[in-house]
Formats: C-alpha cells, sequence, structure tokens
C-alpha cells in the first residue's frame, strides 16, 4: 500500500462522502452513490477510481452491476502507525494524572 495515495484519497470532501455512504450501507451501485451526491455519473467514477487506486475500497460484479465496499484497512494501517502512539501518550499521561489525584484524595481523607 502506498501511504501517499491513501492520504491524497482521504484529502478529498466528495470521496470521503463516498467512503462515508458505504461506511453506512455497504455494497453500493454507482446509480447508488450518484443519488446523494448530486454530481455526473462520470465524476463519481472518478473519485472512485481514486479510492480504489488507494485500496480504500474494492469491487465487486454483480452481473453487470459493478458494488463497491469498503476496506477499512488502509485507515486502520493509518490509525495504527499515526494515531495510536500519539494517543497511547496521552492515556498514559491521564492515567498518570487520574493515579496521582486518587492518591492524593486518599492522603486528604484520611
Amino acid at each position: 500500500m502506498n501511504i501517499d495515495s491513501v492520504f491524497k484519497a482521504l484529502a478529498d470532501p466528495t470521496r470521503r462522502k463516498l467512503l462515508d455512504a458505504l461506511r453506512s450501507c455497504d455494497g453500493q451501485s454507482l446509480s447508488q452513490l450518484c443519488a446523494g451526491l448530486g454530481l455526473t455519473r462520470q465524476g463519481v467514477t472518478q473519485h472512485l477510481d481514486r479510492l480504489e487506486q488507494a485500496n480504500l475500497i474494492s469491487v465487486v460484479w454483480k452481473g453487470r452491476e459493478k458494488l463497491h465496499y469498503l476496506n477499512p484497512v488502509p485507515i486502520q494501517e493509518i490509525y495504527d502507525r499515526w494515531i495510536r502512539n500519539y494517543q497511547r501518550q496521552h492515556l498514559e499521561a491521564l492515567q498518570s494524572l487520574k493515579n496521582r489525584a486518587e492518591g492524593a484524595h486518599y492522603i486528604i481523607s484520611l
């Protein structure tokens, strides 16, 4: 996976709307995805192509219909690499603060 292509794909608000639509109802056709966006089929197709290139969606052909499915793995990889480590530091600091506050409260109540 090319992380740059994932970030570029996520940078566009229309593509994020498409991902949100698939998150709420996975396996939608192009027509279904176009309905709520007010864009042409060609415009939505271009956005879907970018999402597919970034591996954020996968497609399955059902007869002549192409269904689009959310692939959350690249987003999870971003979380694992960029967010989880920062979050852990904040949680450890909050836990330390909580422990100190509870310890101080315990001493005061004696």
